[in-house]
């Protein structure tokens, strides 16, 4: 599967979550039943996966945790808020940027229509 193909999965995966529960519940119960909808499909992940940073040599334990990592590719960050602003962006970039990965998705499951929450950011990818 293709990182295209897999974001797509992802989505799908959110939308049948959405569709089923709705805007109004905790970032954690929205997180929980996404992983069941990966697991159906077999797209393999890892939750709170820890996130060492470095800085010049010194190794920082910040306590940084991606919310999901799926198939090792793309970085999913889960919010239920009322609206997406520009910290939760760079929070997922700079994840992004630490890890080395070159695609996220920052998915608000607070919205009517999901397709209003998802956005997808891409990190210098070479064709």
């Amino acid at each position: 599967m293709d990182i295209n193909e897999l974001t797509q999965t992802i989505i799908g995966a959110a939308i049948e979550v959405h569709r089923a529960l709705g805007p109004g519940l905790l970032e954690s119960a929205y997180e929980e039943c996404l992983c069941k909808e990966l697991t159906l499909r077999q797209i393999p992940f890892e939750r709170q996966r820890p996130l060492p940073m470095e800085y010049k040599g010194l190794k920082l334990e910040c306590g940084y945790r991606l919310d999901l990592l799926v198939a090792d590719m793309v970085v999913l960050e889960v919010k239920a808020v009322e609206a997406i602003v520009p910290i939760h962006e760079a929070q997922l970039l700079t994840y992004m940027k630490l890890g080395g990965w070159k695609v996220g998705l920052l998915i608000n499951f607070n919205v009517p229509v999901l397709k209003q929450g998802v956005r997808r950011f891409v990190l210098g990818l070479e064709d």
